[in-house]
């Protein structure tokens, strides 16, 4: 199955845009959260994917919260945070918010790594691992080089062994990619990365 996977648009219309258009080449499309900025315009920052037509799969990320994006959500994309799917034999598990708690303030959807634990344990298995915030020691660093990862998220990824898991939060790890156990682990930024999985 050919995969296009994108994180942290930020309302950016022209990189909207740009995934909308190279979505026409994929079998899926995954957003790993962060689509408008600190909870504001996140209707008009969604409706800019109503183009695409394969399945597309979601999670919310810090700046919008679970029950906003489900409001704002284009017409067939299904959103996922503390839950599954499966497409075409895939099995797809969400975690949205940043973890650990951020320092951005009031506005940002945040979860502990306790939270964080609770809702991963739910999952049993699956193919592809899609959270919003990155495991603890990859594609992590910020700018300072402090590693702002999750442990809960790690610890899922270990338990789980996706063949993939795909994450964004940390715009400097943007394109980092690292390997943990058997799993591929990617942040994505707001460029289109293409996969290949198969169930």
């Amino acid at each position: 199955m050919k995969i296009l996977a994108f994180s942290d648009v930020h309302h950016d219309a022209a990189r909207a845009r740009a995934l909308v258009a190279a979505a026409g080449e994929a079998d899926l499309v995954i957003g790993a959260g962060d689509f408008c900025n600190m909870r504001r315009g996140l209707a008009e920052a969604m409706a800019r994917f109503e183009g695409i037509a394969v399945p597309f799969v979601i999670v919310p990320g810090n700046a919008e919260s679970d029950a906003e994006l489900r409001a704002a959500a284009p017409s067939g994309a299904g959103v996922l945070h503390g839950t599954g799917t499966e497409v075409a034999g895939l099995r797809i598990f969400g975690l949205g918010y940043g973890v650990p708690v951020t320092p951005f303030g009031a506005w940002s959807c945040d979860l502990s790594e306790a939270q964080a634990e609770e809702m991963l344990s739910r999952c049993a298995g699956a193919d592809i691992l899609v959270t919003h915030s990155p495991p603890k020691g990859v594609a992590d660093r910020t700018s300072g080089g402090e590693s702002v990862g999750s442990t809960a998220i790690r610890d899922a990824i270990e338990r789980l062994a996706p063949a993939l898991a795909v994450c964004g939060h940390v715009h400097d790890s943007w394109g980092e990619e690292g390997v943990i156990g058997a799993s591929r682990v990617v942040n994505l930024g707001p460029r289109p990365n293409w996969f290949e999985v198969t169930p």
